[in-house]
């Protein structure tokens, strides 16, 4: 719960920001999975969205020029799996870096010989524990609308699952929330797309789903709020998890 400081604080700077209404009916006509949210949800968002962009540093990199739509693009998005969670699941930490495109990490890693070796992927986006979020310019625009692709809200639910320590699939869950049964659902939900991909079968979730939990988790959380629909055909119990855990139904509102 805040503190009456603390929304003290968040009430003035809302009240502050000069962006206009103009400005954020521009960046939300680029995003049709708001289409769904009612007035005052978007309203709501809104409100997250600016103090999202008060609290953290955008920072370009490799020539990249960020202006104040593309802060507020990413922060709308970013901003759309909290709007019933609320700002303080961003906590602890501040920074996200954007690239112009794809970028390759410097990672280095050891393995059980104690051999180090450099990590050349290429990515798209990074989440780092306690950490900054990286994203690639390129990911975030030019994603097309409602495919069930979403480079930033991939990325930004890393953030919320890594809150227990650690990316894994298993966010902080509410209270009352079923530990065990998230775990089962889950897990066989995992399994289930594991053995499509490893049987070579066409699937409608992305196979990178089929990597690790964590994973899962967010590819699975991206297709929630593009295509919910797709969540629910194929995977009922783990999108009702969902429905449970963001506090929103997007089959619904």
């Amino acid at each position: 719960m805040f503190s009456l400081f603390t929304k003290w604080r968040h009430a003035r700077i809302i009240s502050r920001s000069e962006t206009s209404n103009d400005q954020w009916l521009a960046v939300f006509s680029h995003l049709p999975m708001l289409d769904r949210l009612k007035s005052v949800e978007k309203g709501k968002l809104r409100r997250l969205a600016i103090l999202f962009l008060d609290e953290k540093e955008f920072t370009g990199v490799k020539g990249l020029q960020l202006n104040g739509e593309m802060r507020m693009l990413i922060a709308v998005q970013a901003c759309l799996p909290i709007l019933n969670l609320g700002i303080e699941w961003y906590r602890k930490w501040s920074s996200i870096i954007v690239y112009p495109d794809s970028f390759i990490p410097n990672n280095t890693y050891t393995d059980e010989a104690g051999v180090v070796h450099q990590d050349q992927s290429v990515l798209g986006g990074e989440a780092w524990l306690r950490g900054p979020v990286i994203l690639s310019w390129e990911g975030v625009a030019s994603s097309p609308p409602l495919d069930g692709n979403n480079l930033v809200i991939h990325e930004f639910v890393h953030k919320l699952d890594m809150l227990n320590g650690v990316a894994n699939g298993f966010p902080p869950l509410h209270k009352g929330m079923d530990k065990a049964a998230w775990s089962h659902d889950f897990q066989q939900a995992f399994n289930d797309l594991q053995h499509k991909v490893n049987a070579g079968e066409s699937t409608v979730i992305d196979k990178y789903a089929a990597t690790e939990p964590a994973e899962f988790f967010a590819v699975l959380s991206e297709v929630f709020f593009e295509r919910p629909d797709q969540v629910y055909s194929i995977y009922p119990a783990v999108f009702q998890h969902f429905v449970e855990f963001y506090r929103q139904n997007p089959l619904t509102e």
